[in-house]
């Protein structure tokens, strides 16, 4: 994929590759900006960039070719999806005493290393940042520049905290890229030690077109929908899975309906009687979570009296009437009460439960 193919924020885009041109790419960078807005996609092209081995001219600027060997191996970790699920995957084949040492890490180059979240809890965690401490001192092996893609903002302290010391140091061949939906995740000191580049929304309008030309499989009313929830970001427009989120709102509104009608617990209780353990739990779950918040957004924005805003379009109607039914403090509590039941996942609580205890509690409010 050329750097024409990469959808919105051409300026950013052009001064990172104008760096790159320069030989000015800093050794430590924060990509920021929202789910699906293509930073990991920009890393891994931009981590080609640096090691192309017949390097093109786009636009007067450097564009890997895609087709060396350092293009098409980086190449292969942009399915971060699949190169995940594949490393999981492996982890569970290992005994049980060699899991619990054996941490998430995608590596389809030498010199490229990947840095997911580590399940079930989903947090970078030291033992990764341990093993990037421990290659980045070493020249790499076949690229002129080691890159290390750290997917998420999400640290363990300690993980955060020995970063820092690599951060302090980094080698001149050696490039750190950290993903951040929001980079005040991060510790203040690893912000000011990385440069900071932000990728921003695309306009609704070029949202609906890229769907128009790409998902074929959404119909016009869908394609609406789905540009709304994307936020302008084009990357989770183009891969949203729209069955997905539906099932997810659906049992969210069962807990919206629970807590401001005559309570039906027995839905309720069958409901998220089906939130189980393991990492498809979690991943059920934080979809639940992300779903349940877009439509505390949208009573808000009803609240405020700016329903042109709202992303859940297909539900104004029924959103305007909870809305009618519920006060702004009593919508930022339900959003207070997300972040206590997300700390309860990292901790391993069972989710059923904690999910019963919000419910409920939402009730009484």
């Amino acid at each position: 994929m050329s750097f024409r193919d990469f959808l919105g924020n051409e300026p950013t885009v052009r001064h990172l590759r104008e760096a790159i041109a320069a030989g000015r790419f800093p050794h430590a960078l924060i990509l920021s900006g929202p789910r699906g807005a293509g930073k990991y996609t920009l890393a891994v092209k931009l981590a080609q960039t640096l090691n192309c081995l017949n390097l093109q001219q786009t636009d007067g600027l450097p564009d890997p070719c895609g087709v060396c060997s350092n293009c098409m191996r980086m190449g292969e970790s942009a399915d971060l999806d699949a190169r995940f699920d594949e490393a999981v995957a492996a982890r569970e084949e290992l005994r049980e005493v060699d899991k619990k040492e054996t941490r998430i890490l995608i590596q389809t180059h030498p010199d490229m290393l990947v840095i997911p979240p580590d399940p079930p809890q989903l947090l970078i965690k030291v033992g990764q940042v341990r093993t990037v401490i421990r290659e980045i001192y070493r020249v790499p092996a076949e690229a002129r520049r080691a890159v290390y893609i750290f997917t998420s903002s999400a640290f363990m302290k300690e993980a955060a905290n020995s970063l820092l010391k690599v951060l302090e140091e980094p080698p001149e061949y050696a490039s750190i890229f950290i993903l951040a939906e929001n980079p005040g995740d991060l510790l203040p000191t690893i912000r000011s030690r990385a440069a900071i580049v932000r990728l921003g929304m695309l306009p609704l309008e070029q949202i609906e077109a890229v769907l128009a030309a790409r998902r074929a499989d959404l119909r016009p009313e869908q394609r609406a929908l789905v540009a709304q929830l994307a936020q302008g970001a084009a990357g989770q427009a183009i891969g949203f899975d729209l069955e997905g989120y539906l099932a997810s709102r659906t049992d969210a509104l069962i807990i919206l309906r629970t807590a401001i009608r005559e309570p039906d617990f027995s839905a309720l209780f069958r409901m998220t009687e089906t939130y189980r353990a393991g990492a498809d739990g979690q991943q059920k779950t934080a979809s639940l979570l992300r779903t349940l918040s877009s439509l505390l957004e949208d009573l808000l924005l009803l609240q405020s009296g700016v329903s042109q805003l709202i992303r859940n379009i297909d539900l104004e109607k029924e959103l305007a009437a909870i809305a009618q039914q519920v006060t702004i403090d009593w919508i930022e509590g339900a959003e207070q009460g997300l972040f206590q039941v997300e700390s309860g996942m990292r901790r391993n609580l069972l989710r059923s439960l904690s999910l019963d205890a919000y419910a409920t509690g939402l009730i009484r409010a």
